[in-house]
């Protein structure tokens, strides 16, 4: 770690005072310039300490989240990207910034969690409350460092290890005792957490869930899968299914509206502000992955990426699928990924609606009546080289964002949250447990149950003709369907390599990662004359460039270089930590 980086988490204190109660989430408290000597006295101020951990230290994650969760698994084309192409480096800037954006979580977590330690005058039930939100975001820190980088130093006490002189000697340590210690901090912060809170708060259910999607993700890591973490995995798991009062939310596309922020499935988010007093608190994933003229804000650039051929064919459709009659069994896919034909009620309400073809090529769609061309800014020929482009992370026009939240959207800044850990990825941690606890198939009427909930919702069909028997390949691909496009796909990955690696090299280099040429023309046609004519000997998927070279060590992410600059034991084998022997809260 960084030097400048880890005594980042000293300033915790001053940049967490821009929140300040459970009711009102995301309001700026009155206190003026206060220090750790006169703050953490009340309820108010411990809740306000804590509420940015939701958002600041997160915001340079943004970037390396959707591009290591999705365009290195395959479902995203990012242009030459090097996570597109498994070239990635030590020197990649994205990296370097999600390194350092997991180290200041870890760093403030335990910075704050002190302070509201050694405070008097809180109530004993808000402490508790607080220390627990701290802890659980750490467990998250850590959750998302052993994934992506493998074996990391543990920092258990920041403060204590910037007043040894210390923070630039840490060793690494085994992975599994990082999942060890992941475990020991969410046990203690679902021990501190309450049974419920305020809508988009932490509570119990959200350490539980995250506990069984750990358990699962450990289960492999010795190269066999291990019966006792599976079975906690399920066990915890079917805690929050049967006991947390959550529930799926009827309609698929409305989990990922401004005005569901908070909504209950959204277990644990980054909740973010679009209020334009601090830079770090808001979302600006908008401006990576919405083509240009999408917003009014000039700030969108991300027309020339979009959802991979691969994941396409995953939901059972093509880039070269007639609109008119594409058979879209899967609501997911149009909640997913604009494609051709399609129309969006919940972006640009104030012009009726987001017509994705029309808005490409600047043409009104019949009935508008608006003073300005409908397109107006739009960028006038496809770009996507896939045909398609993204629609989870936007939150639409500036009316979009106001009429959803009373509050205006900004240049690179929006208010929308970002799920990290949903219910139903709950519910799928519950039927993967079962489905490899039972050898890789299962008739289990709770797991058949529970996975007709997710398909369900978006596959209308589906009651009509349930599966009798699931399958590991049945919940592999549940689980790329529904939470697409969400930073979580490559973990996926990881998860299936700890036991089973000649799979995960396997399905990669069989993915569609390339570009589809010659789509242009076909859609500007259609889009002005409603002609769709495919000429194969000029519209055709990219065959020619390689698959990516992948092998096992792809499945480990180097440090950036600073890192490794820095701290010359990253470079060393890790060693072994008696987590619950060493440490404690």
């Amino acid at each position: 770690m960084k030097i400048g980086n880890i005594k980042y988490g000293v300033t915790a204190l001053l940049v967490g005072l821009s929140m300040v109660s459970c009711d009102d989430f995301l309001d700026r408290p009155t206190e003026d310039s206060p220090t750790v000597a006169n703050y953490y006295k009340t309820d108010a101020q411990c809740i306000a300490g804590v509420n940015y951990l939701y958002n600041s230290p997160w915001y340079d994650f943004q970037r390396g989240f959707f591009k290591v969760g999705e365009v290195l698994s395959g479902n995203y084309y990012w242009g030459s990207s090097p996570y597109l192409t498994f070239t990635v480096n030590s020197t990649d800037e994205d990296l370097r910034n999600m390194s350092y954006s997991l180290w200041a979580v870890n760093g403030h977590a335990s910075t704050v969690y002190n302070n509201i330690k050694n405070s008097s005058g809180p109530s004993d039930a808000v402490k508790a409350q607080t220390m627990g939100e701290c802890l659980l975001w750490k467990a998250m820190a850590y959750f998302y460092l052993v994934r992506t980088f493998g074996e990391v130093p543990i920092i258990h006490d920041l403060g204590a290890t910037i007043e040894s002189g210390t923070y630039n000697d840490q060793y690494k340590v085994e992975r599994a005792d990082v999942y060890d210690y992941i475990l020991m901090t969410l046990e203690e912060a679902e021990r501190l957490l309450p049974e419920t809170c305020s809508e988009g708060r932490l509570d119990k259910y959200c350490a539980r869930g995250l506990m069984a999607k750990v358990y699962l993700t450990k289960a492999g890591l010795s190269g066999s899968l291990n019966r006792d973490d599976l079975q906690k995995a399920k066990d915890y798991a079917e805690m929050v299914i049967k006991d947390s009062g959550r529930q799926l939310m009827g309609n698929y596309a409305d989990i990922f509206r401004l005005a569901n922020n908070n909504c209950p499935e959204n277990m644990i988010a980054w909740r973010w502000t679009a209020d334009g007093e601090n830079w770090t608190r808001q979302n600006t994933l908008q401006s990576d992955l919405a083509m240009v003229g999408f917003d009014e804000f000039g700030d969108c650039w991300g027309g020339y990426n979009g959802p991979s051929i691969d994941l396409q064919e995953a939901f059972g459709v093509k880039p070269t699928d007639n609109p008119s009659q594409r058979s879209d069994k899967d609501d997911r896919r149009k909640a997913t990924m604009m494609m051709a034909g399609d129309v969006y009620e919940y972006f640009w309400q104030d012009k009726g609606g987001f017509d994705y073809l029309k808005f490409i090529y600047n043409i009104n769609p019949e009935g508008y009546t608006g003073a300005d061309p409908y397109g107006k800014g739009g960028p006038g020929e496809l770009q996507s080289p896939t045909g398609a482009n993204e629609v989870k992370h936007l939150y639409g026009n500036a009316n979009d964002h106001l009429k959803a939240t009373g509050v205006a959207a900004l240049n690179m800044a929006s208010s929308l949250c970002t799920p990290i850990l949903r219910l139903a990825d709950v519910y799928l941690v519950f039927v993967e447990a079962q489905v490899l606890l039972d050898g890789g198939t299962t008739t289990n009427p709770d797991a058949l149950e529970i996975f007709g909930q997710v398909r369900a919702r978006s596959v209308k069909s589906y009651w009509t003709d349930p599966l009798s028997t699931l399958t590991f390949d049945d919940v592999w691909k549940e689980r790329r369907l529904e939470l697409a496009c969400e930073g979580d796909r490559w973990y996926d990955f990881v998860r299936l390599s700890y036991y089973n690696v000649d799979r995960a090299i396997s399905e990669i280099r069989a993915q569609k990662r390339n570009p589809w040429w010659g789509l242009g023309d076909i859609y500007e046609a259609y889009a002005k004359s409603g002609n769709w004519s495919v000429d194969a000997s000029k519209c055709m998927y990219d065959t020619e460039t390689a698959a990516p070279n992948v092998t096992a060590s792809s499945f480990t992410i180097p440090f950036p270089q600073e890192d490794l600059v820095f701290n010359s034991h990253l470079s060393e084998p890790a060693i072994h930590v008696d987590v619950r022997a060493t440490f404690s809260y």
